[in-house]
């Protein structure tokens, strides 16, 4: 596999600070019940790494003592991890939202046929992953089959109030491109996945995030394959909007790996940079407790033009409506 970071490592990108600290991203580990190329943090079934119970136990109390808002739940799929309901429970005890970035299969799985109930009586807000609307372009990209297990998985989301109106049980969607190209308008790709959804298969939701794909781990080594690597950047940089600086994901929020490291984002722990501009050493979650996060710098390279290309791209979906883009 081809390794990115020391091309992006090269691209100068503007330098940011953090906002008050209010969104906990954890990653509970690498194994999923899927394989996709747009995966950036190369999960498959065959991934072993899994958060054990100390480090969730150290999640829950970051939860308790940090006055974050929001933990957003990630993997591979999130839902695989053992302590998976552990830190929903604790979480949703403490007051806090919980966010499950599922890809949707999962809800199908043998041994998960009460997922869906579970997250509803938690009111867990589900993030789901969903390329396309069609069967033919989901199943490109993520596999035979899928595009049908994830129509069930909706449908059993639905029938348990996720998506309708005045339930409280959110269900938003996720689009990511099936190549290297930036996604195309939000609010208009989610009127045409509302139409579609609907009309086709009576199934509904509350929003559509449209994400760009990142040039890094999967992605970002196909690319280099490919000899693409350069025109994908030379698209971002180009695309750069610097409104969307001020509303990056990285400002507000924190990301955790399975073995409870920090990071600034997502995508800067599957980099292996650590958190902050010009550190050194990775920090553990209960090591950066007592530190002040408002104000400090984020560790930036050419990847982050990512999520300031276009419209932007975070994992609220896009920065600017069409007419600020």
């Amino acid at each position: 596999m081809h390794d990115p970071l020391p091309l992006l490592r090269g691209i100068h990108f503007p330098r940011i600070a953090r906002k008050r600290l209010d969104t906990l991203q954890v990653n509970l580990g690498y194994r999923c019940n899927q394989q996709c190329l747009h995966c950036h943090v190369n999960a498959s079934p065959k991934r072993t790494e899994t958060m054990d119970a100390e480090t969730a136990a150290s999640v829950v109390e970051f939860v308790r003592a940090s006055g974050v808002t929001a933990l957003d739940l990630t993997g591979g799929a999130p839902e695989m991890n053992p302590r998976f309901r552990y830190l929903v429970e604790s979480a949703v005890k403490l007051g806090v939202k919980v966010i499950d970035r599922c890809n949707l299969t999962i809800l199908e799985e043998p041994g998960y046929e009460d997922l869906a109930r579970f997250l509803a009586e938690y009111r867990v807000e589900v993030v789901a992953s969903l390329p396309c609307y069609l069967e033919e372009n989901v199943d490109a990209q993520r596999g035979k089959g899928v595009f049908d297990a994830s129509l069930k998985a909706l449908h059993r989301l639905n029938r348990l109030g996720y998506g309708r109106p005045d339930s409280g049980l959110i269900l938003n969607l996720v689009y990511n491109p099936q190549g290297a190209v930036l996604p195309p308008p939000q609010i208009e790709l989610e009127n045409a996945y509302k139409r579609e959804l609907e009309g086709r298969h009576g199934i509904v939701f509350n929003r559509l995030y449209t994400l760009a794909n990142m040039p890094i781990r999967r992605f970002g080594s196909t690319l280099i394959g490919r000899g693409r690597f350069e025109e994908y950047m030379t698209l971002l940089r180009n695309s750069h909007n610097s409104k969307n600086l001020e509303n990056v994901m990285c400002r507000s929020l924190i990301s955790v790996d399975w073995q409870g490291y920090v990071y600034d984002c997502d995508f800067n722990q599957m980099l292996g940079l650590p958190l902050g501009a010009g550190a050194m050493t990775r920090l553990r979650l209960h090591e950066v407790l007592s530190l002040g996060f408002e104000g400090q710098p984020i560790a930036v390279a050419g990847h982050c033009y990512g999520c300031t290309a276009g419209a932007g791209s975070s994992c609220g979906g896009a920065l600017q409506s069409r007419a600020d883009a």
